[in-house]
């Protein structure tokens, strides 16, 4: 979902999070098993590349109480140079990946322009647009055969 919004929204990701979750329909952040071995195993790579204190995790915040990490992750985080960040919403993790507010509606149903939402809804309705015209050229040419007027 991330990588979607990402894509359309045409901001970049930042590549030294990782994320372990699972989503519902309404952008809620689910409990996972084996958090304290996602968080282990990505905080042992980083130690591996070099821990640079921009490295971190994105971990449902339902699982916060499961946590029993081992003592070198606990004191790296303690030192701020790995971070876990805890997400109840897609939008809170989309904010920490890329920066950028992730972006509430107005009263008139749209997202900011500069938000991710935002950027998503100018993507979306550019793409529908070229869609339309598209299939408006499609849908004359064919009109044109059928009335025997098509140009070759």
């Amino acid at each position: 979902l991330y990588a979607l919004l990402s894509a359309l929204s045409g901001v970049p990701l930042k590549q030294n999070l990782a994320v372990t979750g699972s989503v519902n329909q309404k952008g809620e952040i689910q409990a996972i098993g084996g958090v304290n071995e996602k968080v282990e195993g990505f905080f042992d790579v980083c130690k591996a590349k070099g821990l640079t204190g921009d490295q971190g995790v994105l971990v449902p915040l339902a699982n916060k109480e499961n946590l029993m990490l081992r003592e070198d992750v606990v004191e790296a985080v303690r030192e701020g140079r790995f971070h876990i960040y805890f997400i109840r919403h897609v939008d809170e993790g989309i904010e920490v990946l890329t920066g950028v507010p992730a972006g509430e509606r107005g009263p008139d149903g749209s997202f900011p322009e500069e938000t991710i939402h935002g950027r998503v809804a100018a993507r979306l309705k550019e793409m529908a647009a070229k869609l339309r015209a598209e299939k408006g050229e499609k849908g004359s040419e064919q009109r044109g055969k059928a009335d025997g007027n098509a140009a070759d």
